[in-house]
């Protein structure tokens, strides 16, 4: 059964968004990779729990945002699930760890960039919705939630060395 967007419709933008998270698991998936399996599964696997548990205080308990329609609903999760760990992985995976600090601060401000004008489409589709948030508010934070994932990433590669 397909659930429907706040105004009763299943939406063919939101059809889109879905055929996106697809997209982005697919070249995930075919990308080369400059991480080793141990960082993919340990930064995939944070960004999921990292994800849902902000997306959890935000939106079921503050009522922030939400997906879809207030309350809990599966294919939110499976939008989480196909969406943080591939933008995570590639982020990551071509993130310019050895570069100069001008090349990583670009880097997660134009990833910042696409972030936010992804989630403006999403607002527009109805499979996100605002209460009470600002588009602005996720513009500040997401080169914050960049830097976790890279300090991560970081965390990660430390813990394998040790080894």
């Amino acid at each position: 059964m397909i659930t429907s967007d706040k105004n009763g419709k299943w939406s063919i933008h939101m059809v889109y968004i879905y055929l996106f998270f697809l997209l982005l698991n697919i070249v995930s998936f075919a990308a080369p990779k400059h991480l080793s399996k141990i960082e993919i599964y340990a930064t995939s696997f944070f960004a999921y729990a990292f994800g849902l548990t902000t997306d959890v205080v935000f939106d079921l308990h503050y009522n922030l945002y939400g997906y879809l329609a207030p309350g809990f609903q599966w294919l939110s999760l499976l939008g989480i699930i196909m969406y943080s760990p591939s933008t995570s992985f590639l982020f990551l995976n071509y993130f310019p760890i050895h570069k100069k600090l001008w090349s990583k601060i670009t880097y997660i401000l134009a990833w910042s960039a696409f972030s936010t004008g992804f989630e403006w489409l999403t607002l527009q589709t109805d499979f996100f919705y605002y209460h009470g948030w600002k588009l602005w508010y996720s513009a500040v934070l997401y080169p914050f939630i960049f830097l976790i994932l890279v300090g991560n990433l970081i965390l990660v590669r430390k813990q394998s060395e040790n080894r």
